[in-house]
């Protein structure tokens, strides 16, 4: 979970001389925002090691996550 991902993607959308897209948005945060990006895989691998054998609940991959997060927020925007 991304703390205060409005700010943080709207940050990111000013540093954007392109057309914003999922692709150069998700490089830009990981570019400006290296600890969150760190602390979003952290987290995913506790999750992963935490889980019992044969008990699984699906979990996107960071990447996965937060492509999907900046997705739905350019098309909320």
């Amino acid at each position: 979970m991304i703390q205060n991902k409005e700010e943080k993607f709207k940050a990111v959308l000013e540093t954007i001389t392109d057309k914003p897209n999922e692709m150069n948005m998700f490089a830009g945060f990981l570019k400006m925002y290296p600890e969150e990006w760190k602390q979003l895989k952290i987290n995913f691998s506790k999750f992963n090691r935490s889980k019992q054998f044969g008990k699984t609940i699906p979990l996107p991959k960071p990447e996965q996550s937060l492509k999907k997060e900046i997705r739905v927020w350019l098309k909320n925007r």
